[in-house]
């Protein structure tokens, strides 16, 4: 990665035009060929910025903008799109290039894997003598997250999500729908679990006579460590 502080302007030409005037900011040219333009301000968001694929060229400055002031000219140009990011560079104050290495990528904590575990550890939390059959439990369309029995041996099919919506209960619906005509399962319930479930998604679970359960992603994680909670 390249990182450059300068006084630049920069112009934008394509689907829209667009210009930034003269002032001081990071110019991010990325391996991957992209071109980010951040001021002080902001947050995260760049100015402006030209995504992969593209190509960026240095030029050298006509007489009028050399003659403005203008050093370095960087044309950045998207291969697909022909749209183009125009640099004018008045004043390099910083120049680096840094070797980043390969990225492992963002981590999640608290995804649907980590919750359909972690309920599996403790599936206690769904009631007092249930049991776990298995997680993943298949389906002609697809697993279903866990398979439990209740303290009486009926069976109980859950679908984790983090964030519940009508879709998931659409979806566990159908697993019903299915696991139902399995003689061994029947009479065979639901329980929709998610940290967060929105309202239109709880009227509609209830409504097919699911339950809902309210995931405590924290807690379960204290629970499963042994680390003690003071509250």
């Amino acid at each position: 990665m390249r990182l450059v502080i300068a006084r630049c302007s920069v112009d934008y030409t394509g689907r829209l035009n667009a210009h930034l005037p003269l002032a001081t900011r990071v110019l991010m040219h990325k391996g991957d060929g992209s071109l980010l333009i951040h001021s002080d301000g902001g947050s995260y968001k760049p100015l402006n910025w030209m995504s992969p694929p593209c190509t960026l060229v240095s030029e050298e400055p006509g007489e009028e903008e050399a003659s403005a002031g203008v050093t370095d000219v960087w044309r950045v140009t998207h291969k697909k799109t022909g749209d183009a990011l125009r640099v004018q560079i008045y004043e390099v104050i910083h120049d680096s290039s840094h070797d980043l290495g390969i990225d492992p990528g963002l981590q999640k904590d608290g995804v649907e894997a980590d919750l359909q575990r972690l309920l599996a550890e403790q599936v206690e939390r769904i009631g007092e003598g249930t049991t776990l059959v298995r997680r993943e439990f298949p389906t002609a369309i697809g697993p279903v997250d866990l398979m439990v029995r209740d303290a009486n041996g009926a069976a109980i099919a859950v679908e984790i999500k983090r964030r519940g919506d009508i879709d998931g209960v659409e979806q566990l619906t159908r697993y019903l729908e299915l696991l139902g005509r399995d003689p061994h399962l029947t009479p065979i319930t639901g329980i929709f679990a998610a940290q967060e479930i929105k309202p239109q998604a709880r009227v509609l679970a209830e409504d097919r006579g699911i339950r809902c359960l309210v995931l405590d992603y924290d807690d379960m994680k204290g629970v499963e460590s042994g680390v003690p909670r003071l509250f």
